[in-house]
């Protein structure tokens, strides 16, 4: 089942997220939540105390963008934050993505020898992978789902030397790319939350999507790799994202990766 009130819980959270001290609120007397009271938050948004419930319940689901920008810069929402908040206020959810890829698109990825690359989805399903992208891991095999992988399969806590810095960027990145109103992902969120430590980062509700950045593997075969990931999203299929790793030109890894084939 689709979540009902996925704005509402990420106002909610956030806002438990807030120390009143950061704000130079006063804390009088005993506090019953860790963050913003709602009349606090009401207060640093400009917007009614009843208002706010209502957001909060899901009464009221659709806020006009003054309202979003003024919750966005009351709760300290970074520009991923802020652009998840207002993608939750839309009138609809993102709709299903496209699992086919394209011909152009498995020949740009079997055009990159020695470099694993695929496509995945917003849902983090693999759709399409290269070679050296199967030989890097077996989580790139299409039909694997990439969420699935980090969070259930040992193997992934063996494969990730940095497993809890992993973990923690997928669960933000798939809060920032994948709508949890739309049926799917609510079906893949509910079982990734059987998992103690998806349940625990989840409800932080972090928002961060995939970044190029550098990534750590302890491949069983040919040893420790460190590869630069970078995210580029399918043209006439925005909800496609190929992720491309590469190592530094005359590296160990470098060398590494022509071993993997």
């Amino acid at each position: 089942m689709a979540t009902d009130n996925a704005l509402g819980e990420f106002i909610k959270a956030r806002r438990g997220r807030i120390p009143p001290s950061r704000v130079a609120l006063p804390a009088p007397g005993r506090r019953r939540v860790a963050g913003l009271r709602r009349e606090e938050l009401a207060r640093l948004a400009g917007i009614s105390e009843p208002y706010l419930v209502r957001l909060e319940q899901g009464v009221d689901r659709h806020p006009s963008p003054q309202v979003l920008r003024a919750l966005a810069q009351a709760l300290e929402l970074d520009a991923d934050g802020a652009a998840h908040l207002f993608a939750l206020a839309a009138p609809e959810p993102v709709g299903p993505s496209r699992t086919e890829v394209t011909a152009d698109v498995h020949q740009l990825l079997d055009a990159w020898v020695g470099t694993p690359a695929y496509v995945r989805d917003r849902r983090f399903e693999v759709l399409a992978a290269n070679k050296w992208a199967r030989a890097l891991a077996p989580m790139y095999e299409p039909g694997h789902n990439l969420a699935q992988d980090v969070f259930r399969d040992p193997a992934a806590r063996r494969l990730f030397p940095d497993w809890r810095q992993i973990a923690a960027q997928t669960a933000a990145a798939l809060r920032a790319e994948a709508d949890p109103r739309d049926p799917g992902t609510a079906h893949l969120i509910e079982e990734l939350r059987t998992d103690d430590d998806f349940r625990d980062l989840w409800a932080r509700h972090d928002v961060r999507p995939s970044r190029d950045e550098l990534k750590r593997f302890a491949h069983p075969v040919v040893g420790d790799l460190a590869l630069r990931r970078q995210a580029l999203t399918v043209g006439g299929a925005e909800q496609q994202v190929i992720i491309v790793y590469q190592a530094a030109p005359g590296s160990a890894s470098a060398a590494a990766l022509a071993r993997l084939i």
